[in-house]
């Protein structure tokens, strides 16, 4: 059994524009289970998530955006929790690269998270307490499958586009991988095909930060009132540290002082990059759950598509005639570049249609969420070409 709750038909307008506040939710009853690559079946589970812009006529404008790691489902509108602007707006919008005007773009929240989609955080059924650590460990298979299952209760055979960077670009390889018949074109970004192990490593070290603080309890903190707030925090400090580079911490920040002109002597946040980090840290804190974060960080390390496919990332491409566009940063150090040219070099050895652009920027990892004109222009370029190939009304004027 299924139920859309707070939705409309998708062939109309998108309720987003009449109540931006309000996530639309899927929910999937015990007939319709998650099979998991963990071996288990999560049942009943729930998935929130967005839209924007008019589904057409045949369903062929589709395009799903797929979130990173700490990201949800408010793509393009604001967040009702944090009162921020949606996360992607610089490139989703009318008339943006990704045109609301042509496309219906669909954006939900992974499973294993915590703002709307059934996570760690959500009850379980059979305790009647929230899941803690007893919620079965997510894979980005996983989360793709969920993605899936959705798009059939929209009624949606085909994605024109799956677009998405970091997490959402291993999503996006995941898609192109397992429903190679559902997607036209395919738009990762700032990735790649498995998790080296410094990411590995990064990722352990903000998991047992979170651990190691007093409130976490064993992850049992909801139902012992608490929260694990200072580790989640330090957590957040670390990985934010990775989405950025040296060049841009310096330029941003250099070694001045936050709010005095000579160093305190003591361990206050004397410099303005301290200060930086922390208020990072204090509020990520209000708007995620912990162990989402070790979920979710977790399906990243475990995403390795190459595994999957004889050890050859080739293979699991083989065949397919979705259209890719791949694209990377050239300060990224923490999904570098040659990591991208080995997405393409597999695609190309898979016979599989394919772009490749490095942008030169020193914004680090996070230039996939900020002001980029020549990504804008890449991906503005792509889908035009591939939605004039595939039939599509221009937008409107």
């Amino acid at each position: 059994m299924v139920g859309l709750s707070a939705a409309r038909d998708v062939s109309g307008r998108s309720s987003e524009a009449e109540n931006p506040r309000d996530s639309l939710v899927a929910h999937f009853g015990p007939d319709r289970p998650l099979k998991l690559d963990a071996g288990v079946e999560l049942s009943p589970f729930q998935i929130a998530y967005k839209t924007y812009g008019t589904l057409n006529a045949d369903r062929s404008n589709a395009i799903l955006v797929c979130h990173a790691l700490t990201g949800d489902h408010h793509v393009a509108s604001r967040n009702p929790v944090t009162g921020k602007n949606g996360w992607w707006e610089t490139l989703i919008g009318p008339g943006k690269p990704i045109d609301t005007e042509r496309y219906f773009i669909i954006c939900s929240n992974v499973v294993g998270a915590c703002l709307g989609t059934t996570g760690p955080a959500s009850t379980n059924p059979a305790t009647g307490k929230p899941w803690g650590l007893d919620f079965p460990v997510i894979t980005i298979r996983d989360m793709v499958r969920a993605q899936a299952m959705l798009l059939d209760e929209l009624k949606i055979d085909t994605l024109f586009s799956v677009v998405g960077g970091s997490m959402g670009g291993m999503q996006v390889l995941q898609w192109a991988a397992s429903f190679p018949k559902r997607v036209f074109t395919a738009l990762p970004i700032a990735c790649a095909t498995r998790h080296s192990a410094q990411n590995i490593a990064f990722h352990e070290v903000g998991r047992q930060a979170v651990m190691a603080d007093p409130e976490w309890k064993q992850g049992r903190y909801l139902i012992e009132g608490t929260n694990p707030r200072r580790g989640l925090a330090v957590a957040r400090m670390g990985a934010h540290i990775t989405y950025l580079s040296d060049a841009a911490l310096h330029r941003k920040f250099g070694r001045k002082f936050q709010d005095r002109e000579n160093p305190t002597f003591s361990f206050d946040a004397d410099f303005e990059v301290e200060s930086y980090l922390r208020y990072q840290g204090s509020s990520f804190v209000e708007r995620f759950d912990a162990n989402s974060y070790l979920y979710l960080t977790r399906a990243m390390d475990y995403f390795d598509l190459a595994a999957d496919y004889g050890g050859s990332v080739a293979n699991a491409f083989r065949g397919a005639e979705t259209r890719f566009c791949v694209i990377s940063f050239t300060s990224d150090w923490l999904f570098p570049t040659p990591e991208s040219r080995a997405i393409v070099h597999a695609l190309n050895a898979s016979g599989a249609r394919v772009s490749f652009a490095e942008i030169v920027t020193d914004k680090g990892h996070d230039a996939f969420l900020l002001e980029e004109p020549e990504m804008f222009g890449i991906v503005r370029g792509f889908l035009d070409g591939a939605a004039n190939a595939r039939g599509l009304s221009p937008a409107k004027s």
